[in-house]
């Protein structure tokens, strides 16, 4: 089962921070309302994942607001899983990630980057970081 980790609840968050400024300091627009309540219960209970099944719905729709904001795929077109390899040399992710990767949700699309971001191994993060930016 997919889990959304709490830092990408933060950049939400933050992305509706900058999408909905508060009018007075005060008041908080419904998307961060709905993942602040997320997030503080994450805190309390001293979680750094919540099941992406079962998300409360206003807060989820609040987060994929954000995610689709994100790049979808770590590809940066240098396939070594077509070679032969188990794990890309240039995105980091496994043949079955690569392989099934349209049908994986967004939590699921979501833990594989931050596992592959965690390790920063692949070339994505070094030999070609300028072709991973787009530029």
């Amino acid at each position: 089962m997919a889990g959304i980790h709490i830092t990408d609840i933060e950049a939400a968050i933050n992305y509706w921070r900058e999408q909905k400024p508060s009018p007075d300091g005060v008041t908080l627009a419904p998307e961060i309302r709905a993942l602040a309540e997320v997030y503080a219960l994450m805190i309390y209970y001293h979680h750094d994942e919540a099941a992406e099944k079962g998300f409360p719905p206003k807060a989820y729709d609040a987060w994929l607001g954000w995610y689709r904001t994100t790049a979808d795929a770590p590809c940066i077109a240098i396939c070594s899983t077509s070679q032969g390899d188990e794990e890309c040399k240039g995105c980091g992710r496994t043949f079955e990630e690569v392989q099934y990767w349209p049908e994986m949700s967004p939590g699921e699309k979501r833990s594989t980057w931050r596992r592959i971001t965690m390790i920063g191994t692949s070339w994505r993060f070094n030999k070609y970081a300028e072709r991973a930016r787009g530029g």
